[in-house]
């Protein structure tokens, strides 16, 4: 739970005029809106509970959700407004427990921790599937074609971890890759890929492959660092494997236009693959993991990339992160880490670590020091300072629009990302957009009255099914011969679209961190924040700096940084428990 309201006018819409009680004095608090408060009394009136304590952790639990967590947890629930009249936690819990709530299956209580129930019962079904997945007998493999096949693809000293990873992953059904980026996640993926196809071929079968990520930015991301990764394997290999497509999630299990949590694909329709690889998988759900594991065959391989460290689903769960702890990475766990940083150079390696390990001392040590790829900025008036990169980055991006080559145009949005932790306000994505379109305008004279601007970068924010386009993929406004037109880049590659039937984007000059994972850009701005913002956490930090390949730029006071290294993220989950009390983690 990260933030709270505040009512701006008597009859502010989040209030709930007739509430009473503690459910009256947490919504005019800023705590619960009034579809918390709704929702809290009419499943009283259902079930007959009036003890107002346990409506107001019923309100409680359908905000955490709200806020990413899938549960509620009692005992840390009282931080977001400590001055508030808390519930003594010890008989809040007895009053709860044994509330008619729970005992008729409304709300489920487990772990001391409070679940609406249909989250609880995503939560055991992901536990489940994952469960009968690892006690399967591991996959049949040739060794011997195994040995030769590692020392063909990675044989190179720099690769140990790389070839112990998919050693690793080879012989089991389930795989949790993670590590920090550069850490050679996609070499091992497609190495693994070329070994499990050389393993196939030996039984005289064609491996079918699903690459997939959560958004279609991070998708064609996959598709493309698989394809260099592959154009680096032997001639057999590359053969072997042919031309890997990519795919959103929701394309992959089958989008279903009468219900947006359920898919074609599901425990009665699985995928017809034998291997599945979801990159950028601390971006996913735990909505969307339940989906995605039940669609799976029990003989499909099924492999797990990402991040552990970044920012977890916009929707509720932080499922990879539940994984990599719930699991640990000893013995016969399916986790696998990587951890030596190929990508980037030393000083912002250096600056991911401290941030990762939450040392602030280091973090500050880190950005002080000043170097080509890292740079602080401490400024009243950051504006004057960005001015010359941010606007030299729209002008290339415009430039190439407006020749009509739209490669080049959507490739140069990759060199410089504005990242903002808000939306609104002096720190915001909606004022930095207004900005550098101010200053576009000054420097071209082109007063930028259409909507549809040439060289205007977009975002889209909704999936289209009609179009196939997708909620993160992006792309920008091109002349063309006919007119303009969104050159939108997604799983597939580039399509062209009348500017009038692109409905759901938004421009992006700046971005918010959030929307940015699953991208890279060769230099990477990121605006904080004041300290006392809700929404500066280590790992919103962390997933700035790491959107970095070549030079990251923070804007921001000292204690701004330390504010946001000394704040986690936490969400409310019990994914990690259930995996050890199943017996499913060892």
């Amino acid at each position: 739970m990260t933030e709270l309201f505040e009512i701006t006018e008597p009859f502010d819409r989040r209030l709930a005029l007739g509430a009473t009680g503690m459910l009256r004095d947490f919504n005019q608090a800023g705590v619960l809106t009034a579809a918390d408060v709704h929702v809290a009394r009419r499943l009283g009136e259902l079930t007959g509970e009036a003890d107002e304590r346990v409506l107001l952790a019923a309100a409680l639990a359908t905000r955490a959700v709200r806020h990413g967590s899938v549960c509620l947890d009692l005992a840390t629930v009282g931080d977001v407004a400590p001055a508030l009249p808390w519930p003594a936690y010890d008989a809040w819990v007895r009053a709860v427990s044994g509330s008619a709530l729970v005992s008729q299956g409304v709300l489920r209580w487990e772990f001391d921790l409070l679940y609406l129930d249909r989250y609880w019962h995503q939560e055991v079904e992901v536990c489940a599937d994952l469960g009968r997945r690892l006690a399967q007998p591991p996959p049949m493999v040739a060794h011997d074609i195994l040995d030769a096949g590692l020392d063909r693809v990675f044989g190179e000293p720099t690769y140990v971890e790389q070839r112990a990873a998919s050693r690793r992953a080879a012989t089991q059904w389930t795989t949790v890759l993670t590590g920090g980026p550069g850490t050679g996640k996609t070499t091992t993926v497609a190495g693994l890929l070329a070994l499990l196809a050389e393993q196939a071929a030996g039984l005289g079968d064609e491996m079918r492959v699903a690459l997939t990520a959560p958004t279609g930015k991070a998708a064609a991301r996959l598709k493309e660092a698989v394809a260099e990764a592959t154009a680096r394997l032997a001639p057999e290999d590359q053969q072997r494997l042919g031309t890997l497509e990519a795919s959103t999630l929701h394309r992959l299990l089958g989008s279903r236009r009468d219900n947006g949590t359920r898919f074609r694909h599901h425990r009665a329709n699985r995928l017809p693959h034998d291997v599945i690889v979801v990159d950028e998988t601390s971006m996913v759900s735990l909505t969307m993991m339940t989906r995605l594991v039940e669609a799976v065959r029990p003989d499909a391989r099924l492999i797990l990339v990402g991040d552990a460290d970044q920012l977890a689903s916009v929707d509720a769960g932080a499922v990879l992160s539940d994984l990599v702890t719930g699991f640990g990475d000893a013995g016969e766990s399916p986790v696998v880490r990587l951890a030596t940083t190929h990508r980037f150079g030393k000083d912002i390696g250096r600056l991911a670590a401290a941030l990762r390990d939450g040392s602030a001392d280091d973090v500050v040590t880190a950005l002080q020091a000043g170097s080509t790829e890292v740079e602080f900025v401490e400024s009243n008036d950051p504006a004057s300072l960005l001015r010359a990169p941010i606007l030299a980055a729209a002008l290339a991006v415009r430039s190439a629009a407006e020749a009509g080559l739209a490669e080049e145009a959507v490739a140069a949005l990759d060199r410089h990302r504005l990242l903002c932790a808000h939306r609104e306000g002096p720190y915001g994505v909606r004022h930095w957009n207004r900005q550098v379109e101010h200053w576009l305008a000054e420097a071209t004279g082109d007063p930028l009255y259409e909507e549809m601007y040439v060289g205007r970068p977009l975002m889209v924010t909704a999936n289209d099914y009609g179009l196939g386009v997708y909620n993160g993929d992006a792309g920008v406004v091109v002349r063309e011969a006919d007119g303009r037109r969104a050159v939108i880049a997604g799983a597939n590659g580039l399509t062209a679209f009348a500017t009038s039937r692109m409905s759901d984007v938004e421009t992006m000059f700046a971005t918010t961190i959030h929307k940015s994972q699953g991208s890279q850009a060769d230099e990477v701005t990121v605006l904080l924040p004041p300290e006392d913002s809700r929404l500066l956490t280590r790992e919103l930090f962390y997933t700035a700096v790491t959107r970095a390949k070549k030079k990251v730029r923070v804007v921001g006071s000292e204690e701004s940084v330390r504010a946001a290294v000394e704040r986690r993220a936490q969400r409310a989950s019990g994914l990690r428990q259930r995996l050890h009390a199943t017996g499913v983690a060892g």
